[in-house]
Order: C-alpha cells, then structure tokens, then sequence
C-alpha cells in the first residue's frame, strides 16, 4: 500500500493522477485539513506536522509515502529523509513531488554529477507559482541551477490562494487573484514571457484552467501531477518492493478535518466523490497553534 500525504485539498489531485497511471496499486490518502494550509507555516511546524503525517501512513501499513505538497517536499522532506527516517524506518521510503519536476524541467536525472549544458528541450526561463514557504526555501532555483544553470527562473508567491481553493471558492472570485498573480509574475521577466510555467502546489492544478487564461500564448504549463505519476511509476519498476503486494482495494482517505465537511468540500473542489475517514482513529496528529 502507497501513503499519499497533503495538508488539505490539493494531493488529490496527485492522487488522482496516480490511480490513472497505477490501477494495480492500493493508495491510502491523509489530508492534514485541520492543520491546512501549510504554505503560511513556520518551516518548523510544516516539518514536524509532515513528519507526524508520515508516521500516520506508516502506523497503516505503507511502506512507500508520497509528499503530494510542495511545501513539505521543499521544506521538511530532504532533512526528514536523512536524519529522520533512517531511525525511524530504514526499510521504508518517503518521495516528494518536487524531484520529477525538476526533472522533466532540466531533463536530467536528479543524481546528475555536474552541471551541463541545456539540452535543447529544455526551456531558457521558466515561471514557479508557489506558496510563501517553497518560495522562500529556494528549492525551485537552486535545484534548477545545479543541473541546468542557464535556465532563468522567476518565482510568485501566491497568498491566500490555497485557502480559497480549500474554501470551495467560484472561479468568478478566483479569476482576479490568478490575474494578479500572473501580472506579478511576468512584470518580473524582463526577456518576455515565460516559455514554462510550473503550478508549485498541488493545490493549483484545480485551478489550472484560470492560469492557462492569464498566462500569454505560447506559454506552457507543466502538468505536476501526470510528471509525478509517471516518475512513480518509472520508481516502482526499479523498486518493485515498494509496490503493492495483494490485490488492489478501494483507496481509502483519512482527515484530520470533519469527514462529512471535507468529503462534501472535495466533492465540490475536485468534481468526484471522495468518502473520508477520521485520522484520529489510532494513531492521532497533534497540531500546535
């Protein structure tokens, strides 16, 4: 069984991806709703509550869990990986959303020894729109750079639009904050337009259609969500024993939220039924203010 961990809304959309690419796996999906959104959060807090996350998938029995939250990836994941995790569990695995699309970015595999020269593919600028937090960490950048220097990034912090995408919010109150942020985004290019735009939460593929508006012609957007399924994909062929070993069942979803609120709220949000369960049940999370 594959974990897949978020704080609210968002890793849906990472999970749904993952069904579509992976019908023989069994996936177990934790919203931390209670805790969401973790793009305003102190990098301390987003790395004990992910932590606290992981430990949830594992008390379940998943021996493989899924960062589907940009913020964690970026923030909590390299340390909790390293310094974390091998006491914890050595025998399990935790991936984040961040390292496939830095890959299908440069095209060059994350262990790459020294910087090379830009593959003809790659794109010469590329456009991140992110929580307040993955654009502080730098990840983005400096990632990028290591691999592909010659790309030319520009970051946008998108406040408070995660919290109204996990409110349900219309497209009418939506369209003019995307605008913005859009604006924002390209008064900072001084060679044109983006030609790459990544979506650096997992919360604003539900919104994708409203960037596609704002963004000019030409200008792509990368699809996170099917970059990480095939990556995951790709993984389990080279680790098969992380896959599922029985028969696939139902995937199940936990909150730290209200079941009822969140199931109807994802119903809304993502347009497909999703029947969540309480997280508390067993081993709880425990959040700080």
């Amino acid at each position: 069984m594959i974990g897949v961990f978020d704080s609210g809304h968002g890793g849906l959309t990472i999970l749904q991806a993952l069904e579509q690419h992976l019908p023989q796996e069994t996936f177990l999906y934790l919203g931390d709703h209670r805790a969401a959104p973790y793009g305003d959060r102190s990098a301390a807090q987003v790395h004990d509550l992910t932590r606290q996350g992981i430990d949830r998938l594992f008390a379940e029995g998943c021996r493989l869990v899924i960062l589907a939250c940009n913020t964690a990836s970026a923030k909590a994941l390299r340390q909790l990986q390293q310094n974390w995790l091998p006491k914890r569990a050595a025998d399990r695995r935790v991936l984040g959303v961040m390292v496939p699309a830095i890959e299908a970015i440069t095209r060059q595999p994350w262990q790459l020894a020294s910087p090379s020269q830009r593959p003809p593919e790659t794109p010469r600028s590329l456009g991140i729109f992110a929580t307040q937090r993955t654009v502080e960490s730098g990840a983005y950048p400096r990632e990028i750079g290591l691999r592909v220097p010659s790309v030319t990034v520009y970051q946008q912090a998108c406040p408070g639009l995660v919290d109204r995408i996990e409110a349900g919010a219309a497209a009418e109150e939506l369209r003019p904050l995307v605008q913005d942020f859009v604006a924002r985004l390209q008064h900072q290019c001084e060679d044109g337009p983006p030609e790459l735009v990544l979506l650096g939460c997992t919360h604003y593929p539900l919104v994708a259609h409203l960037f596609e508006e704002a963004l000019p012609p030409g200008t792509e957007v990368l699809d996170q969500p099917q970059v990480v399924a095939r990556s995951l994909a790709a993984y389990l062929t080279r680790h098969p024993r992380f896959a599922s070993k029985d028969l696939r069942q139902e995937t199940r979803h936990l909150t730290t939220g209200e079941p009822d609120r969140v199931s109807d709220k994802a119903a809304r949000v993502l347009g497909q039924i999703r029947r969540f369960e309480a997280a508390d049940k067993g081993a709880g999370l425990k959040h700080s203010a």
